[in-house]
């Protein structure tokens, strides 16, 4: 008798991994609120057969500012062949205006039926990815050397759940890979570095109708430093010489009332560069403006308006080397599945800038994501199936 074919490693049960993604996008779990998605992929992985003990959830919302409903979900995998450990993730939480999704199949498309909602493929997709990996490893009983899933917290807001992870817990991986992206055929090697500003503003209350000059409005303090931004080219687009940046004004907190001249005013701001050295100069132009602004506002009898400047490093800027065992053996995989792989630089930020600060150099992979981040987000369905025939690629080993 014949023996039966063996399986290709890209063979999967692909329903099985279509149905899996619009069960975890359904999940709300925005972020600081991921408890509900973590105990669903917990409950799926138990029932796989992975041991309890395998599974933790480390402590890093005890550093995440603001807490959290839970820390990041790691999955200790031991391995069934000899091979360097490697490292499968893809955060948990998504954007708020996924919450409430209803997922639909619509050809090759998947969408939410919620006109007034997005879908989570950011980044419910690439946890459907990696979850799709060890599901499937463990049910063809496929030999994979060690691995680890990691499915960090609380990307969408700064990257914390990477950045305060419990490092030790992952277990040294020497090969990680991280998906969260559209087009499977890139493979992220770099992206920038951001710093998160923080400007309060004090001025002088007055009445605005009897005594105006007698106060000191902090948001014409405020309007003065952006207009000086904007017209000396530090705000938006950045291009001084051959050093390029970006910086933005987002958020804006000030007044109660149209008879009171403003006295205090708060404001948050961000500067991204892949340069260090530039992105600290764009976050020392926001400072000089500000304070420059303060200063030139005087009330009636000489006085002068406050400012209190504060910039944290929300994450720093990376660039693997193409040479890198790590991007080769993500392009030799995306390879396989008939695609040709590009090599790109990204001008957000990813879990991977932190990661690769902790010593785990990173490759960020796609998986079919379009339109995230809005109520028109949608997935392609055959980009993320091919996403996942890589993720099966990479945990196996076999590349």
């Amino acid at each position: 008798m014949a023996e039966a074919p063996v399986k290709t490693l890209t063979e999967f049960d692909q329903s099985a991994a279509v149905k899996l993604v619009q069960e975890l996008m359904a999940v709300p779990g925005r972020s600081k609120q991921e408890g509900r998605i973590v105990e669903l992929i917990r409950a799926k992985l138990l029932e796989a057969g992975v041991s309890p003990s395998n599974i933790t959830i480390d402590k890093s919302t005890q550093q995440i500012p603001g807490g959290g409903e839970t820390g990041n979900l790691i999955v200790n995998l031991p391995g069934t062949k000899k091979g360097p450990r490697r490292l499968l993730m893809a955060h948990l939480d998504t954007v708020p205006i996924c919450v409430g999704c209803q997922p639909k199949l619509d050809g090759d498309a998947i969408r939410s039926t919620d006109p007034s909602t997005g879908l989570g493929g950011d980044n419910r997709a690439g946890v459907a990815v990696v979850l799709t990996a060890a599901l499937e490893l463990i049910r063809q009983k496929r030999p994979h050397p060690p691995i680890t899933l990691f499915f960090p917290v609380q990307e969408e807001i700064g990257l914390y759940g990477a950045r305060f992870v419990t490092a030790n817990k992952l277990r040294s991986p020497e090969l990680c890979f991280n998906w969260d992206g559209g087009d499977p055929g890139n493979v992220i090697i770099g992206a920038t570095g951001d710093y998160a500003i923080e400007i309060d503003i004090e001025g002088l209350a007055s009445h605005a109708g009897v005594h105006p000059e007698r106060g000191i409005n902090a948001i014409v303090i405020a309007s003065l430093a952006i207009s000086d931004l904007t017209q000396n080219g530090w705000h938006g687009l950045i291009e001084k010489g051959k050093h390029r940046g970006t910086s933005n004004v987002g958020i804006v907190n000030a007044g109660e009332a149209t008879n009171v001249v403003t006295p205090k005013l708060s404001l948050k701001a961000e500067a991204r560069s892949h340069d260090p050295v530039f992105r600290k100069k764009i976050v020392e132009a926001y400072r000089k403006a500000f304070v420059k602004a303060a200063k030139s506002l005087k009330s009636a009898d000489g006085k002068s308006g406050h400012v209190t400047f504060n910039a944290d490093l929300k994450y720093e800027s990376f660039r693997l080397d193409p040479k890198e065992a790590v991007v080769s053996i993500a392009k030799s995989a995306i390879e396989r599945v008939g695609l040709t792989p590009e090599l790109c630089v990204g001008n957000g930020g990813l879990d991977a800038n932190w990661m690769t600060a902790h010593g785990f150099p990173t490759v960020t992979l796609g998986c079919g994501q379009r339109d995230i981040h809005t109520v028109k987000e949608w997935l392609h369905v055959p980009n993320f199936l091919q996403g996942c025939q890589i993720g099966l690629l990479l945990a196996s080993g076999e590349v």
